[in-house]
């Protein structure tokens, strides 16, 4: 069995990476440079970035960003926003890029993915499925940084995906999202168990512990997050470490591994 991943998220938005709050709320963090040269050092297994005003703007993915970061990054580079096209999932890729990440483009043109995962590998492929309830109380998949609603649920749309060609799917709760109180367990359960392609737990991490639920209790092949990393040195390295303690099946390859101290669901080295 392939191990868990640990995944943090960088989200850009005018030029600069910011907290996303239900995506509503986006509170600016630093310059995305700077991210990317702590993250490759503290022992992540992938990165992914998401470019939201791209799409939003209808404009193209920043190929001198992505470059800069495949220049840096020694482990999968993930990219999304402003993918709309077969060209643009080539030139992405070709600019370093190991991955691309569809969202809105998949909904509207599905056939992208399947033209996609031929020309480029099913493992290229990467659905990002943002969802929330909608007013019957149902989970609903949303467009344009939550903003449209399209009437799938979430499993529906997770399962098409699948079969059209995608790799893995970047499952992301709007309500979850910065609220810090963990992940959306039973919306990430009901996708994952549904399909066969790995599923990447996203929105509401605010202690060590939620990593840990959305493996154990979410049914998800790797967990991601974004705010809780940003803020505290060495950040991934701890939340590995607490997962190894929960006996979760995860790399841990860094000289500073921490296991030999407790942490607490804080992430703090106690």
């Amino acid at each position: 069995m392939l191990k868990y991943r640990l995944i943090p998220v960088l989200i850009l938005k005018n030029d600069r990476l910011v907290q996303s709050i239900q995506f509503k709320r986006y509170l600016p963090i630093g310059g995305a440079k700077i991210a990317i040269e702590f993250f490759v050092n503290w022992d992540v297994d992938e990165i992914v970035l998401l470019d939201i005003d791209a799409t939003l703007k209808k404009r193209q993915p920043q190929f001198d960003l992505i470059s800069f970061f495949a220049r840096k990054c020694f482990v999968p580079f993930t990219v999304g926003g402003g993918i709309s096209s077969l060209d643009d999932i080539r030139n992405v890729i070709k600019a370093g890029a190991d991955k691309v990440c569809l969202n809105t483009a998949a909904i509207r043109f599905p056939e992208l993915i399947t033209r996609g995962a031929e020309r480029f590998g099913t493992q290229c492929i990467t659905i990002s499925i943002d969802a929330k309830k909608n007013s019957q109380g149902e989970y609903e998949v949303y467009l344009l940084s939550g903003k449209e609603p399209t009437g799938m649920h979430p499993v529906e749309w997770a399962q098409k995906v699948e079969a059209l060609g995608a790799g893995e799917i970047l499952l992301t709760s709007i309500e979850r999202d910065g609220t810090k109180q963990g992940y959306d367990l039973e919306l990430t359960r009901q996708v994952a168990q549904a399909v066969s392609i790995p599923v990447i737990a996203c929105g509401g991490v605010g202690r060590m512990e939620h990593f840990v639920e959305g493996i154990l209790k979410g049914s998800a092949h790797a967990v991601a997050a974004a705010n809780i990393f940003q803020y505290t040195e060495h950040s991934t390295i701890i939340a590995k470490a607490y997962l190894k303690k929960a006996n979760i099946d995860i790399r841990l390859s860094s000289d500073v591994t921490y296991e030999g101290f407790t942490i607490d669901e804080a992430g703090r080295i106690t």
